[in-house]
């Protein structure tokens, strides 16, 4: 099993060195960008992406109808499947996710493809951005990919309910990766209720990158989040708005050496009940 990180550099030589008969090891490349509120980020594909990529919606493809499960619930597995195999993604090929920059998008790719059983799969440190400033080539229009031949196995990350959520608040470490605006409930953009889950702790994703989207390194990270009160031995778990960003923060834990639960449905699952508390503050 490969890292979760792969650099521009890396992913270029493995995308020229594959030729037949191991044209199934080149990396299938899912383009994820996506806005909160938008542009579609297929606009975006359109006009420029990785050689080869095909794009991933992140509404339609790598989540499930919004409704009490939040804004972005995780699919059923079956749909996802589905979804996935009309992306190329196949259980023997390696596969790379890559946004804009800062991997809060793609990470829910690679978080997604790994609880469903895909071992393989890597987001682009510093993304579509990092590719750009090195020189490296990019294409337009749209890519048609011949089918995969993905097997969907869920369970293959850990993750979280409401209920586990409020466990782990209580017992481990639950970090909330939104602004900590939003987490002290001083503002909420996207959903009807503003704070968040009690016990949780302030853990923003954009802590985990550099300025250009690059991941820190991984002591640093180690770091970071032992000042939060992560240590070996607690259990923990991370959330955000809808559970897309979160998967970033449990991408960096990794590359910390840290195992964490991610909460798919996140805040926006959280406050569709009336009867869960809020904090603030």
């Amino acid at each position: 099993m490969t890292g979760p990180l792969v650099d521009v550099t890396t992913l270029a030589t493995e995308l020229d060195a594959a030729t037949e008969p191991d044209l199934d090891r080149r990396p299938a490349l899912l383009d994820v960008r996506w806005r909160l509120g938008g542009p579609p980020g297929r606009d975006d594909y359109l006009a420029g992406h990785l050689p080869g990529a095909v794009f991933a919606d992140l509404d339609r493809d790598l989540a499930g109808p919004p409704g009490p499960g939040g804004r972005h619930p995780l699919p059923d597995p079956a749909a996802a499947e589905q979804a996935l195999r009309r992306l190329g993604v196949r259980d023997g090929r390696p596969v790379v996710a890559y946004d804009e920059s800062d991997g809060s998008v793609a990470a829910r790719a690679w978080w997604l493809l790994r609880w469903l059983g895909h071992q393989d799969v890597r987001v682009l440190d510093g993304g579509l951005r990092a590719w750009r400033n090195a020189g490296l080539p990019l294409e337009t229009g749209a890519v048609e990919p011949e089918p995969g031949d993905l097997t969907a196995r869920p369970g293959g990350m850990p993750e979280l309910d409401a209920a586990g959520a409020a466990r782990v608040a209580r017992t481990g470490r639950l970090l909330d990766a939104r602004a900590v605006e939003r987490y002290r409930g001083e503002t909420e953009p996207v959903d009807p209720v503003a704070g968040r889950v009690p016990g949780a702790i302030s853990a923003p994703s954009t802590g985990n990158v550099t300025d250009d989207g690059h991941f820190l390194l991984a002591d640093v990270l180690r770091e970071r989040y032992a000042a939060v009160g992560v240590e070996p031995g607690v259990a923990v778990g991370a959330y955000c708005g809808s559970g897309v960003t979160a998967a970033q923060t449990v991408l960096a834990l990794e590359l910390a050496g840290i195992g964490a639960a991610l909460y798919a449905g996140s805040w926006s699952e959280w406050v569709t009940d009336p009867t869960r508390p809020v904090a603030t503050g």
